[in-house]
């Protein structure tokens, strides 16, 4: 006598719910929920820090408040980092598409993210190339554009950063460097630590080398123009 195909079905559904109900709170509702909560919470140790941590290079961070962050730092890593900051939503297309022709006939890689991308890679996520991990990093991007605002973004890529060895945030970068807090950088060691941000462990701030100092005066001259035509105004205004 043939088997009835309908008594398999309670099973194979009950599974498929499962598994929805997983992916749900797995995938979506808990990454919401871990973003909702950084909006106000501090986030915790990154990958990144382990991983360094684990590699012997040490751990220092500091947490200080974006109001209490000299506007020169800000201005200068808008200008180094993303000077469209204030204008995108999470994504620059015209500079990922600059980034791609120029790592296609050059040698040396030049990243596109966001300030808004890279904090989501930072927080959430881990240091990788591949396209799963930047699946996720825009995944994370639009979340904490969405539950964020630029203020929250800024402040947290500020205080995590990596800027040396074992060094994160602007806190520590700038105790490491300058032997000052954060609320006390000039317009000229803001320029400094923006400059060595695409290669924190090689560069220096403190004692830079000609390229980092020919980077640092082009990125003071940037921070000007953003200061004058306003375009650190989502964070600082």
């Amino acid at each position: 006598m043939p088997q009835d195909p309908t008594r398999r079905r309670p099973l194979w559904r009950r599974v498929g719910r499962l598994l929805v109900v997983l992916f749900l709170v797995f995938g979506l509702i808990g990454p919401i929920l871990v973003t909702a909560a950084y909006r106000v919470i501090p986030p915790p140790i990154t990958y990144l820090m382990v991983e360094r941590a684990i590699e012997g290079r040490g751990f220092e961070r500091r947490w200080r408040p974006l109001d209490e962050i000299s506007p020169a730092l800000v201005r200068a890593v808008i200008a180094a980092e993303d000077a469209k900051f204030c204008s995108h939503r999470g994504f620059d297309f015209a500079a990922m598409e600059k980034a791609l022709a120029h790592n296609e006939r050059s040698k040396r890689v030049r990243g596109g993210s966001t300030i808004s991308q890279q904090t989501a890679k930072n927080i959430f996520l881990w240091p990788d190339r591949s396209y799963v991990r930047k699946g996720l990093e825009a995944y994370f991007t639009v979340l904490i554009e969405a539950l964020w605002g630029k203020k929250r973004i800024m402040e947290v890529y500020l205080n995590s950063v990596e800027w040396g060895p074992g060094v994160y945030g602007a806190e520590a970068a700038a105790l490491k460097n300058f032997g000052v807090g954060a609320d006390r950088l000039t317009n000229a060691q803001a320029a400094r630590l923006a400059a060595i941000l695409p290669s924190p462990l090689k560069w220096r701030a403190a004692k830079p080398g000609p390229y980092v100092k020919r980077r640092s005066g082009r990125i003071g001259k940037a921070a000007g123009t953003i200061r004058r035509e306003g375009m650190a105004s989502c964070v600082l205004g």
